[in-house]
């Protein structure tokens, strides 16, 4: 059986451990403090359900995008409009970085606009059915 002394260095090392990890990771609460805050309306945050936590400010967080792995930080003022004018749900996140973003709504743009060509090159179904049979 330990003593609370031993048990309390046990502690003490493990925290001083995890704080290590934490000031290494690109994530880590010493490596990466906000320095911007912007207060929260919650009248414009109302189309949330009310039986969650709304916030009161915005702070800029940091994420790794999901498509090339890059590290981000996801701006207050971002946060907010994404939030508040854009009427997003309030436990979104982003995750995906500006590249990617831009990359995946030109690959948008292109797919439409080959739609676009191949719907005014080919006939509609029907109308190819209607002329096979009369």
């Amino acid at each position: 059986m330990k003593s609370n002394k031993q048990r309390r260095l046990e502690i003490k090392t493990r925290r001083r451990k995890r704080a290590e990890v934490l000031k290494a990771s690109p994530y880590g609460i010493y490596n990466y403090r906000p320095l911007i805050y912007i207060e929260a309306d919650h009248l414009e945050l109302g189309h949330n359900s009310y039986y969650q936590a709304l916030p009161s400010y915005y702070a800029d967080k940091p994420f790794k995008c999901r498509d090339c792995g890059a590290n981000e930080i996801w701006k207050a003022a971002s946060q907010k409009w994404w939030y508040e004018v854009a009427k997003g749900y309030i436990d979104s996140t982003a995750v995906h970085c500006r590249d990617c973003r831009i990359k995946r709504k030109r690959e948008k743009e292109q797919q439409e606009l080959h739609m676009e060509v191949m719907a005014k090159q080919s006939p509609h179904p029907n109308e190819v059915f209607f002329r096979k049979r009369y």
